[in-house]
C-alpha cells in the first residue's frame, strides 16, 4: 500500500497531525475494536487505521485508494478505542474529518444510486422533521395493511435485496411525538429541561419520549418540547457531511437559548454524543463558538440526569430479569455505564444481570447496519448470542440504533426477549405503584 497518492488531504476539515501522532502504536485498543474482534486484521483496528491515515496525509497512499475507502467505512466509530486509550487519542474525531475528505472528493464522482441515497436522507429525512414524518406514515401504512407480510412471503424483497434493509426497518408509532412548543408543568418544580425530540424517536420510539416526559416530571421537572428543534447531526458527520452537521447544531443551540431551560435533555446516545461535541464541531465558528460551548455543558443524557438529581421512589414492583446492554456512544464517548445500572436497580423485584462483551458495538452505529450489512449482521449475531445467555426476559438499553439492532436479530434467533429502554421500565414500575396506591 505505498502507491504514488494522486489525491490527499485537503481543505478545512483535515485530519490534524497532533491527533493521529498521538498514538504510540501500544495496542491496548485492539481488544476493545469490534471489527479488529471480527476479523483479527491490523487494517480493521484503530491503530491499523491512524498509521493508513498519517500514510494518506504525508502523501504515502492514495485519499481515494480502495483499501483506504473500504476501511475508513468499516469502522463503526464507536468510540471503544477512545476510551481505553492511555495518549488520549481522539480517534472519533480523525475518522469523520477523513470520512469528509473523502465525500468532498468523490460527491460528484459516486455513483448515482449511492448520491441519490444521501440526498433522500441527508437532504431530506434528517434535515426535514415532516419529510420524516410523511416517510413514517407510509412505512406505517405498509406494515399495516399486509403488504409487508405479503413482500416477505412473497420472496419479493429477496430478489430486490431488500431484504436485510427492510427487516431492520423501525416499527412506526400509532402516534408520533411531534416537537410543537408543549410545556410539561409539575408542581413546585426544581429544574427545567428541554427533550430532544429526535428523528427516528419520534416517529418510531413516540413511547420512549412520553415516557421520559412523565419520568422527569416524577423527578421534579418541568419539560419544554421547542418546535424549533431539529435532528442533532449525527448522521450527517458520521457520513462525512460536517458543514450540513453545523448548521443542524446551530438550529439546536438556538431552540435551547430561546427555551429558557437549564439542561438540554437527550433520550439516545448516539444524539448525546454528538450534542456534547458540538464546541468542538464550531469551535472555529468566531459567531458560534461560545455559544456552542456554553450548550455543550448543558447537555445530560437522561439516565445521567436522573442518576444525579434523583428519582422519585414511589416505584412498584416489576418481576424480570434484565440485561443491560451499553449503547457504544453512552459508555465510550460519554464514559457513562454505572447510572443507567443504578437506576434499574432501583427498580423492585428487578434482577439485573451483566452480559458478556456489554459494551461491544451491536452493529447499529447510525446506518452502519445499511452501508456495511455483513459486519452489521457479525456483530448483531455476537451481541444476541451474549443476551440469550444471561437468561433474561428483557434486555434494556438507551440508544434507538442498538433496541432496533437488538430486535431484529433476536427475532430473527427466535427470541421472546424484549427490548426496553431505561426510561420505560422505569415509568412501568411508577405506574404499576400508582395502581396498587388506587385499589381499595
Amino acid at each position: 500500500m505505498t502507491q504514488t497518492a494522486t489525491h490527499g488531504f485537503s481543505g478545512t476539515d483535515v485530519p490534524p497531525a497532533s491527533i493521529y501522532d498521538q498514538c504510540v502504536r501500544c495496542g491496548l485498543c485492539l481488544p476493545a475494536c469490534p471489527t479488529y474482534l471480527e476479523t483479527m486484521t491490523e487494517t480493521s483496528s484503530p491503530r491499523g487505521r491512524i498509521s493508513l491515515i498519517k500514510a494518506v496525509a504525508e502523501g504515502r497512499l492514495d485519499l481515494l485508494s480502495a483499501g483506504f475507502v473500504d476501511q475508513m467505512s468499516e469502522c463503526l466509530d464507536c468510540r471503544a478505542c477512545e476510551a481505553v486509550c492511555p495518549s488520549g487519542v481522539h480517534y472519533g474525531r480523525l475518522v469523520e474529518t477523513t470520512r469528509a475528505q473523502i465525500h468532498e472528493a468523490t460527491r460528484r464522482t459516486a455513483p448515482v444510486r449511492e448520491r441519490l441515497v444521501r440526498r433522500l436522507a441527508l437532504d431530506l429525512l434528517f434535515s426535514h422533521p415532516r419529510a420524516m414524518r410523511a416517510a413514517a406514515v407510509l412505512l406505517r401504512f405498509y406494515q399495516r395493511s399486509g403488504l409487508q407480510t405479503l413482500a416477505r412471503r412473497s420472496g419479493l424483497l429477496r430478489a430486490l435485496r431488500l431484504d436485510r434493509a427492510e427487516a431492520l426497518a423501525p416499527t412506526i408509532s400509532e402516534r408520533f411525538f411531534v416537537a410543537r412548543g408543549q410545556r410539561y408543568e409539575v408542581r413546585g418544580a426544581r429544574h427545567s429541561v428541554m427533550l430532544h425530540a429526535g428523528c427516528i424517536m419520534h416517529v418510531a420510539f413516540a413511547q420512549v419520549n412520553e415516557a421520559t416526559t412523565r419520568v422527569l416530571g416524577r423527578a421534579g421537572c418541568t419539560v419544554v418540547v421547542p418546535a424549533a428543534q431539529g435532528c442533532c447531526g449525527a448522521i450527517a458527520i458520521h457520513a462525512g457531511a460536517i458543514d450540513q452537521g453545523r448548521e443542524m447544531a446551530k438550529r439546536n443551540i438556538a431552540a435551547f437559548e430561546a427555551s429558557g431551560a437549564q439542561y438540554y435533555i437527550v433520550n439516545a446516545a448516539g444524539c448525546g454524543s454528538t450534542l456534547k461535541e458540538y464546541g468542538e464541531l464550531l469551535e472555529g465558528d468566531p459567531d458560534w463558538a461560545q455559544r456552542a460551548a456554553s450548550f455543550a455543558s448543558r447537555v445530560r443524557d437522561v439516565t445521567e440526569f436522573l442518576d444525579a438529581v434523583g428519582i422519585a421512589p414511589e416505584l412498584g414492583p416489576l418481576e424480570e430479569i434484565v440485561a443491560y446492554q451499553d449503547p457504544c456512544h453512552l459508555a465510550h464517548a460519554q464514559r457513562l455505564t454505572d447510572p443507567p445500572r443504578r437506576l434499574l436497580q432501583r427498580i423492585p423485584g428487578l434482577t439485573l444481570r451483566e452480559m458478556n462483551e456489554s459494551s461491544v458495538c451491536c452493529g447499529s452505529a447510525g446506518i452502519y447496519n445499511v452501508t456495511e450489512p455483513e459486519m452489521a449482521e457479525r456483530l448483531q449475531r455476537r451481541k444476541v448470542k451474549n443476551v440469550l445467555a444471561t437468561g433474561a426476559n428483557t434486555v434494556a438499553t438507551a440508544n434507538p440504533g442498538c433496541a432496533l439492532q437488538l430486535q431484529a436479530g433476536l427475532r430473527a434467533a427466535g427470541s421472546k426477549v424484549r427490548v426496553r429502554h431505561v426510561v420505560e421500565l422505569l415509568d412501568e414500575s411508577y405506574s404499576r405503584y400508582s395502581e396498587a396506591t388506587m385499589r381499595p
